[in-house]
This record gives structure tokens, sequence and C-alpha cells, in this order.
């Protein structure tokens, strides 16, 4: 283990991501931003005037259009450029800037979905008639015209999107204090020896063998974020009260009604999958008694989760070879998918290693150019998996951008986890096959157990606490810091189950989780995963039908509603089947796991 983290200056710049793609200069990204300045005036022009004509419609879409290709590219370099070191004040200064610019254009449009709704179904279709470049846009307005009854007037949807800049203070508030200001005490192993902790080095400490690092690393970590539990609880609370004037003023029942509507996904889907995950949590309790029993403790901690259940055959990992292995076990995909995986390789898509300063954990994002992954490499195999997952959004983003229309080529949040975790599954499919060592293999059945124990399990009691928070400040209470710590504390009992020792440090882990501030995402990952491994067997057993299905969805975008996409490509996620079946191989694998120790 590195005992340094380096500044930015100090990385190769072949392993990071080349934002000058975006804008060749910080001064080209000034002139864009002087450009779009001047759209809020051209939409208000459009006011009162949809209803027109065909071409009113059309020229406006239009114009809605090329606002949002700018804005797109303004957000990706500005925001790169402060993830790649959050201490440098110009970049947060342009985020804020161009923030203020869209919340400008947004209150300038605000006015365009009260009078979509106005117009006529029969004055749509002559429309349409009228002018057939229209057409591009009929499923557009056809979400549009499905949201009628949450539609405000002219004058409150212009309130709205004005207070849309101060809707994101809570996340922006939470980002500056978790990656820029906090700082933690060093981890200290069984030897002395201190070792730099952060939110980027934490989850390695804590795959160590060595316990006393773990603890070190764990305990210092969630003692300092309960140093400011009330502040990030604020925060929080924030947060939760601001989606919650939003699904009043938008008249939703709830704030996952209104969260979930925008994708036409049933609130159902969400309540199925903590409804099964509840169903199956015998085998999760079974998991955490096979690690207690594994790793040989009196007492099992959370500083014992991640904790090799192998000793000895974790190795590291180099970026390079990690890279050629995830290009190798994506073969089912088809040698074009391979070709595009190279292409990202010395594209420049990717921001390998940590930095001072560094935005924390991974992400993919699907800028047009092409797409950018952040990631926090570390040479685990833990890392290896990161990178196929991060991999699998950017291949999902450049599938949809080269297929779609820009209208459409955006995939929505429901689906966005599918390509990411399925890109895991292939990988682990492959890692397997190739392996006859009994070690090998019982590490690797381990990690495939822990993507399990965190994505699906994990997710969803994160899913679990969000919907008891937004029901608890529906019902007009505080989530203070006490009350957050008691629900979370009570969840990873239930979860975790007997055999866990699950202690007051635990009950802050809530703290230092970024996604609760991204309005309930957090499931998605878990029917994202069920989703996954369904499609993954799929592939693996059919032939070039059933890729070309997965390939289609890749491509898809939002050209159909998610669930229909997923149907498609041969998944039915109104069902609480693909969980169920996910589940079952993972008591398959805790049957192996227990054969082969």
């Amino acid at each position: 283990m590195s005992n340094r983290i380096p500044e930015r200056n100090e990385l190769d710049p072949k392993y990071m991501w080349r934002l000058t793609d975006l804008y060749v200069s910080d001064e080209a990204w000034y002139e864009d931003l002087e450009k779009l300045k001047s759209y809020p005036e051209k939409a208000a022009a459009f006011a009162g005037h949809l209803a027109d004509s065909a071409q009113s419609v059309y020229d406006y879409l239009q114009l809605q259009e090329d606002a949002g290709k700018i804005i797109e590219t303004l957000v990706h370099y500005a925001m790169h450029n402060q993830d790649s070191d959050t201490r440098v004040p110009e970049y947060q200064n342009m985020y804020g800037q161009l923030m203020g610019v869209i919340v400008q254009f947004s209150a300038a449009t605000a006015f365009d979905t009260p009078e979509i709704l106005a117009i006529s179904d029969e004055k749509i279709a002559a429309f349409m008639e009228e002018k057939p470049e229209l057409k591009l846009y009929e499923r557009h307005l056809q979400q549009i015209r499905r949201m009628k009854e949450h539609v405000l007037s002219d004058a409150e949807e212009k309130l709205l999107a004005a207070a849309g800049e101060m809707a994101q203070g809570p996340d922006n508030i939470y980002s500056m204090f978790a990656d820029a200001d906090l700082t933690f005490p060093d981890a200290v192993d069984k030897n002395g020896e201190k070792y730099p902790l952060s939110q980027g080095t934490f989850v390695k400490y804590e795959s160590s063998e060595d316990r006393e690092l773990r603890k070190s690393a764990y305990e210092n970590l969630y003692t300092q974020f309960g140093s400011y539990k009330n502040t990030v609880a604020a925060s929080l609370n924030a947060q939760f009260k601001q989606l919650q004037f939003f699904t009043n003023a938008r008249k939703y029942p709830s704030t996952l009604h209104r969260a979930l509507d925008g994708n036409n996904v049933p609130v159902e889907v969400y309540h199925n999958l903590i409804e099964a995950v509840h169903q199956n949590l015998d085998k999760m309790h079974r998991y955490v008694r096979l690690r207690k029993k594994l790793l040989g403790v009196d007492e099992l901690h959370f500083y014992d989760i991640y904790a090799p259940l192998v000793s000895g055959a974790d190795k590291q990992i180099d970026y390079e070879d990690a890279y050629e292995t995830v290009i190798n076990a994506l073969s089912p995909l088809g040698a074009e998918y391979q070709d595009i995986l190279r292409e990202g390789r010395t594209g420049g898509w990717i921001d390998v290693y940590q930095n001072v300063g560094k935005r924390s954990g991974a992400y993919s994002a699907g800028a047009h150019v092409h797409p950018f992954v952040l990631l926090n490499y570390n040479g685990t195999l833990d890392s290896q998996f990161t990178l196929a997952h991060e991999l699998g959004h950017a291949l999902h983003s450049y599938h949809s951008n080269r297929t779609q229309p820009y209208i459409y080529s955006d995939y929505v949040i429901f689906v966005a986890e599918v390509a990411s975790t399925c890109n895991e599954a292939l990988l682990m499919e492959d890692l397997l096959g190739k392996t006859t060592d009994k070690r090998e293999r019982a590490h690797l059945i381990n990690h495939f157990l822990e993507q399990f124990k965190g994505t699906l399990y994990r997710q969803t009691m994160f899913a679990e606490f969000e919907l008891k928070c937004g029901e608890l400040v529906q019902q007009g209470q505080t989530l203070t810091a006490d009350t957050l710590c008691k629900i979370y504390r009570e969840l990873n009992e239930l979860y975790f189950g007997p055999d866990m020792v699950v202690d007051d440090l635990i009950a802050l882990e809530w703290a230092r989780i970024p996604h609760f501030y991204s309005n309930y995402y957090v499931f998605q990952y878990a029917t994202g995963y069920s989703a996954a491994i369904a499609l993954s067997r799929r592939i693996l057993r059919g032939g070039e039908a059933e890729r070309q299905d997965y390939l289609n969805f890749l491509s898809g975008g939002c050209s159909k509603d998610p669930i229909d996409l997923l149907k498609d490509a041969g998944v039915d996620m109104t069902t609480a089947a693909p969980v169920n079946e996910a589940l079952q191989l993972f008591d398959e694998l805790l049957d192996e796991m227990e054969q082969l120790i």
C-alpha cells in the first residue's frame, strides 16, 4: 500500500481524462456560457405562441435541443474539472455560474409544459400531419402530456423553476463537506504504521487482512463523521424537505411517487423489491454466519465485513492488466463492443488514479463527444470490477448517443445500473471459468457473494432507509441525527441478523452515503443487478439473437419506457421473479463456498 496520495500534477496525463475534447480552454468554455445566456430570451419569445402553428412548436423544440447540447458540454467540463480537484475555487465558481444560467433558462421555459398541455389532441395530430419533421418529437410530447395532472400554471411553473438552484443546496453543501473539507486521522496497522485515511482509501483498508488496520480505519472514519452528525443530519433533512416541497407543489401522494413517475416506473416495483428481499433475508443471515465462521472470530464486526475470507488470495492487479482482462471477459458482447472499449482506453475517457482533492468513488458520465469515467483505481479485485462496472455505463451511453436522436439519447436512471452490473456479472463468469485453483475460486466466489451483499441486499437497505426518511418528513417530522441513527441501526439489525455486532458507529453510516441526495436512486442498483444477472445468463446461454437483444437495449436510450426496454431484452421487472432468481443464485454460491472451504 502507498502511504501517500499524490497531487494531481504528479500523475501521468495518459491516465487522466482529456477534458480538452469538450473545450480547448477555460476561455472557450466561457464563450459558450455567454452564448447560453442568450437562450432564456430566445425561449421566452415563444411564450403564448406554441399553439400558433406546427412550425412554432417545431422551432421551439429545436431551440430547446440546441440549448440542451450547449448545457451538456458546459456541465461536463465544469463538473469534471471540479471533480478532478474539489479544492480549486475556479471550477466551483464556473459550476456555480453555469447553474445560475441554467436556472434562468429553466424559468424562461416554464411556460412550455402548460401551453403544450393546453393544445388539444386533435390539434397535435393535425400539427404532425402538417409538419412531418415534428413526428420526431411525438413521444417527447406524449411524455409531457402524460404528466398533465402534475403541471401547474405558467406563473407557478416559473416560480418552481426559479427555486431549482436552491433545491441543489443540500447536495452541494454535503459534497463540499464530505469531499473537500472533511479529513480523517490516519489509520494504524498492527505494527503501528500509519496510512492516510480518506473516503477513497477506506474500502481498501477495510479489505485488508490486517484486522487492526480495518478496525482503526473504521473507527477513525465513523468517529469523525459522528463529530459532525448534527450538521450532516441538517443537510439530509433539508434534502428531504425540498423533495417534499416539490412533491406537494406538484400534487403527488409521496416523494417516491414523484421520483418514479418521471420515468413511468410504478411505485410497486420499489415496494416489491423490498418485500422480495425481506422474504430472502435468511440467505443474507446465512452469509453472515458463514463469514463469521470462516474468519474464526468470536464477534463479527462491520470492520470485518469486507475482510478477505481466503487468506493471501487477493493480489495487486495492474490497471493495464485489469483493462485487458475486462475486454476479454466481455467477448460475449461481440468484437465491435470490445473495439469500443479499446477506444476508451486510449481516447481520454478515463481518469484512473486518486489524487489529493479528487472526488471519491467512481462514476461514468455520457457526454456526446465521448463518455467520461472517474475512477480511484487502487489495484484490488474490487477496483477491477469497478472498472468493468463504469465501462458498462460508458458503453451504454456510447450506444445510445450514437443510435438515438438527441432528444431520446439519454437513458433514464431506472435502467442506468443494468449495463454496468451486467458487465460485472460477465467478468465474474469469465474469471470463474478460467480458474481451476480451489483457493482462487473460493476468493472469486466470495467476491461474487460480496456483490450480492453489497448491491442487492445493501442497496435495498439503503432504499428502505430513504423510504422511511421520506415517510417521516411527509408526516411533518424532522430528521435529527438521533432519528436517523435509530432508523439506520434497526435496518442493519434486520438485514445482517443476529450474528453481526451492530454498534453505535455503523449507525452513523448514513452520514457518508452521497446517494441519499439523489432522490430514490439507490433502489435501481438492486433492480438493475437483478436484471443484469438474468441478462448475463441469457447472453451466455443464448446466441446472436440474445446478444442483439441486449445491444438493442443498450442502444434504446429513452425511446421507450424503461420497463418495456427491459422486457424487449428478456426481463420483466414488474414481477419479483428477477430478484428471487438472483437470490437463488446467491444461495447456490453459498453452497459452493461452504464446500470449497
